[in-house]
């Protein structure tokens, strides 16, 4: 596993450099291949990014939200099929997905560890899969803030865990993590990973 610092002095060998939400989106969109499962795809904001993509099959529990990423659909380069589901149980079989990409979705997931589970059983051995999520920081201070703030930000936000530790849930998973950025001082993290799971007989 390599680890990549971000906006964070002192990490790197490189100078820190700010990059924006979108320009990570892009850059998993765009490392994406073949037949694509997108966990949370909320108003569509990823689909413009899958270049290399045979197929998207994007879930999202929110009909709203569903409904509002139709024109997102139309310009994406790939094909995209829309499902409403959670993620706790995805409507795919086993060993399906070549890639799956989750972006700022875990926070609100109720159950991540099943959904978790879910992603593993559906993926490919060996597929990849990519998170894009904020956690829990780093700093005492900072991480204690988000922890007094999070049952009014999970009123006022759709369920966000503002302190949840996504990066603790897969390590405790059986995904394998490659590579971790990390960026807004250990805000936001981008993870890449690998199903070594092996085929359900």
């Amino acid at each position: 596993m390599t680890e990549k610092y971000s906006s964070q002095p002192g990490h790197s060998n490189q100078p820190p450099r700010k990059t924006s939400i979108t320009q990570l989106r892009a850059a998993i969109g765009g490392n994406a291949y073949g037949h694509v499962l997108e966990i949370g795809s909320g108003t569509g904001a990823n689909f413009p990014f899958y270049k290399n993509a045979l197929r998207v099959d994007a879930i999202e529990p929110d009909e709203k939200r569903i409904n509002r990423s139709r024109n997102q659909v139309n310009k994406a380069k790939a094909p995209i099929h829309l499902h409403i589901a959670g993620a706790e149980r995805l409507p795919f079989n086993e060993n399906v997905f070549d890639t799956v990409v989750a972006t700022l979705v875990f926070c609100t997931i109720p159950e991540p560890q099943k959904a978790l589970e879910e992603i593993q059983r559906v993926a490919k051995p060996g597929a990849r899969i990519f998170f894009l999520e904020h956690v829990r920081m780093p700093q005492p201070i900072m991480g204690k803030a988000q922890d007094l703030m999070t049952p009014l930000w999970k009123k006022v936000f759709g369920g966000c865990h503002l302190n949840r530790d996504t990066l603790a849930l897969i390590q405790n998973s059986k995904l394998s993590i490659t590579e971790i950025e990390t960026y807004y001082k250990g805000w936001v993290l981008k993870i890449d990973c690998l199903n070594d799971s092996l085929p359900l007989q």
